[in-house]
């Protein structure tokens, strides 16, 4: 099975398109836990376990685990063996680098850190991204139309008349002959994900940006899923349902807050 396809069964089985990131701030911890990497497994695990019913994917952001030093990293790779084997895993670390660097760098999220998939940079081509790329199994999303306010003096530059995301998105549809290519764009920009849908209607969609940074959910979620509402796609969140409480209720909290944005997708579907 390829990564797209198991992807689009995660979110048919489970009837959900919420991807829960997995991004603890140690300075937001519950009270019950100290800053401390075992203490930061088993706050995450304990995410982990109260949202699995209504999460068709998890998304590990590797700086919040880098941060810990080498046994941050340990942490990171038993949260992702913590994830049921049937709900995809997105290891959120932008790469895009070539030659043997890029081949080592695709070694570590697959194999290593045990990942279905990971985020990559599209600015080095297609060489940069080849070793994620050639594994059908293994889920590529390529930066596309990122939700910081600063993408735009990058992402909208026209190339030949056609802003380079829109160029971006092109290329994706080019990249995907293992049907593992999903593409990144945020909530913060509805319009430019329809435009993106328009030109890729089979791809996955990661779209970020809800929730903290304000993205327009039902707007999002419109665009994403495309005029026939069968466009796969995630919506991410992370701080408001990993973070939803700091008491003793927080697995409850972090449980009803994903159940509320998957119940909210269904609504504006």
């Amino acid at each position: 099975m390829t990564f797209n396809e198991s992807l689009r069964a995660s979110i048919r089985d489970r009837g959900s398109n919420v991807c829960v990131g997995l991004d603890p701030d140690l300075e937001a911890l519950p009270a019950e836990f100290e800053v401390d990497p075992d203490e930061v497994l088993r706050f995450v695990t304990g995410v982990v376990e109260a949202t699995s019913e209504f999460a068709a994917a998890y998304k590990p952001n590797s700086a919040f685990y880098e941060i810990m030093g080498p046994h941050g990293m340990e942490v990171l790779q038993a949260v992702i063996a913590s994830v049921p084997e049937e709900i995809p895993v997105i290891l959120d670390v932008k790469r895009g680098d070539i030659g043997n660097t890029a081949e080592r760098y695709a070694e570590a999220a697959y194999e290593t850190y045990g990942a279905g998939a990971a985020t990559v940079s599209p600015y080095m081509g297609r060489d940069s991204l080849e070793p994620f790329l050639r594994r059908p199994e293994r889920g590529v999303f390529v930066l596309c139309r990122t939700s910081n306010a600063g993408s735009s003096e990058l992402q909208e530059l026209p190339v030949d008349g056609t802003p380079l995301f829109l160029r971006v998105a092109e290329l994706a549809n080019q990249w995907n002959t293992n049907d593992n290519v999903g593409l990144v764009a945020g909530a913060t920009f509805p319009p430019d994900i329809e435009r993106i849908r328009a030109v890729c209607p089979s791809l996955p969609i990661l779209v970020p940006g809800v929730g903290a940074q304000q993205g327009d959910l039902v707007g999002a979620v419109g665009a994403a899923a495309g005029e026939g509402r069968e466009g796969a796609f995630l919506i991410s969140s992370s701080r408001s349902i990993m973070h939803a409480s700091r008491g003793p209720d927080h697995q409850h909290a972090a449980a009803d807050a994903a159940r509320r944005l998957r119940d909210q997708i269904q609504a504006a579907l």
